[in-house]
Formats: C-alpha cells, sequence, structure tokens
C-alpha cells in the first residue's frame, strides 16, 4: 500500500487524519467527493480531490539549463532527393537559429537524426573548436552532415537537426567563425 505522505502537501499528520476517516490511498481520496473533502480538510480538501484525479494547477518551473535545442520533421511523403533534403533542412534550421538568437545561447556540436523509409535511424555529429556563429555555418555543418550520409539511394521519412553544448553568450561575444571557400 502506497504512502499518502507520497502526495505533495500530506505529511504524517493529515495522513493520520486521512487514515481515520478510512482514506489510505490516493483512490480513496478519489473516491471521496469534493464536499466531502472540503468538509474534512477545508481549502487544502480542493487540492486533494483534484491532485488525486491527475489534476495540479501549481506552476511549473524549470530548475535546469538547456543543454540543448533541436527540431525534427517527419515527411508524409518520403524524400528521395538530396536536394528535398537540403531544402527540408532550412525550415528547421531557422528554428534553432532563432532560438539561439532569442536566448543568447550557442553550441558547438551539431547533430543530425536521419530516418530511413525502413524505419532505420542513424545520428551523426560534429563538434567544431568554437561556438557555431552564424545561420549559414550552422546549415553548412548540418548539410556536410547529410551528404556524407546520402551516398547510397535510400528515401528519407523524417530529418532532424540540434545544437549542443550551448553556452549562454551575448550576441557580441561570440567569436565569428570565418567562412573559407576550400
Amino acid at each position: 500500500m502506497e504512502s499518502l505522505c507520497k502526495f505533495h502537501g500530506i505529511g504524517p499528520a493529515t495522513s493520520a487524519k486521512m487514515n481515520g476517516l478510512g482514506i489510505f490511498t490516493g483512490l480513496d481520496i478519489r473516491a471521496q467527493t469534493l464536499e466531502f473533502m472540503n468538509a474534512n480538510f477545508g481549502k487544502s480538501g480542493t487540492y486533494y480531490y483534484w491532485i488525486s484525479r491527475g489534476v495540479d494547477d501549481r506552476p511549473v518551473c524549470a530548475n535546469r539549463i538547456r543543454k540543448s535545442i533541436g527540431a525534427e520533421n517527419t515527411f508524409s511523403a518520403d524524400l528521395t532527393t538530396f536536394d528535398a533534403m537540403t531544402a527540408e533542412f532550412r525550415p528547421l534550421i531557422d528554428k534553432i537559429w532563432g532560438h539561439c538568437e532569442s536566448t543568447g545561447s550557442w553550441g558547438r556540436t551539431v547533430t543530425l537524426k536521419v530516418k530511413f523509409f525502413d524505419f532505420e535511424i542513424i545520428t551523426r555529429s560534429r563538434s567544431v573548436p568554437t561556438v557555431v556563429s552564424s545561420r549559414d555555418h550552422l546549415e553548412s555543418l548540418a548539410i556536410a552532415l547529410l551528404q556524407a550520409e546520402i551516398l547510397f539511394p535510400k528515401s528519407v521519412r523524417l530529418l532532424g537537426v540540434s545544437l549542443s553544448s550551448l553556452q549562454a553568450l551575448g550576441h557580441d561575444d561570440v567569436e565569428r567563425q570565418l567562412d573559407l571557400p576550400i
């Protein structure tokens, strides 16, 4: 039997009171009416009533730092040409780059995700020494990863790209990577 104390806000005293009323589990709380819960537990009764039904209106506070940002798309029709695949990359790159610019987070590792028509999934990554400093640089790294994998004729059902090893830097602090035509 699970302890009622596992519910947020129910400690030993409230648990003992509930046990005295014949309530020993979350299912027992759920079997009670809202009126019963309010009559016996005051304003907390409403909270207990709803929490036993999986409804919790407390705000969610994210307390972790984002480590990556990514986007992917599953296609209704498989992509069969490299040009079609690169065209589908653009909205994904735009989404990621928009996040980078709005949050001031820049990354060093680009990861490609490809799901083929037969549901085989591959991921490939490339890390660079300095942060990816432009949308074009992100796109060129992602396309280079794709180009290395699409050497054989296999249609693609899903494409995804992500940027990780994120660092919070101001836009002016980002070291600009020079693009050299090679």
